[in-house]
């Protein structure tokens, strides 16, 4: 796990996954073209719905913008799978079930709930440029909120 947390202007880290729909999503594959990263808790849960829906909503005008978008999550592939298919969602939702590329990221983080505490995935968002470098991180987003941060700063690329 790395100590210190991803920062505006640092190279990428490389990642390859398991995605949604039988395709598998990486670093690689993306070189030379802008995305978008973002981490979310747990596939088909109130917030995680909210995020991952307006995303979808907003495929058309970040594709104008010729962003990639690509969701991240500690599920097993079959629970990605059956969320992009009740939601319809087309972007790519990876797997990261041993919190790799979470922990690159810096958001996989302690958190408390009802007294208890215990580890788990961090809502944060990083806008990576065709430079392969980050552009833009978004900490602890509240899912309503999200698009509205990400079409603005993506349209700035």
């Amino acid at each position: 796990m790395s100590n210190e947390p991803v920062t505006v202007g640092d190279k990428a880290p490389d990642f390859t996954l398991q995605a949604s729909r039988g395709r598998t999503v990486s670093s690689a594959d993306l070189a030379g073209k802008p995305y978008l990263l973002y981490f979310y808790p747990k596939a088909d849960t109130p917030g995680c719905t909210t995020q991952a829906c307006g995303i979808q909503e907003a495929l058309p005008a970040l594709g104008k913008l010729h962003l990639t978008v690509i969701g991240v999550s500690p599920d097993p592939v079959p629970k990605i799978d059956k969320f992009a298919d009740k939601y319809g969602l087309e972007f790519p939702l990876a797997s990261d079930p041993e919190h790799e590329l979470a922990d690159q990221y810096g958001t996989w983080v302690e958190k408390s709930m009802y007294g208890r505490t215990y580890f788990g995935m961090e809502r944060s968002s990083f806008l990576i440029g065709a430079d392969g470098r980050i552009k833009a991180i978004w900490r602890n987003v509240k899912p309503a909120e999200h698009v509205a941060l990400v079409e603005k700063a993506a349209a700035e690329l």
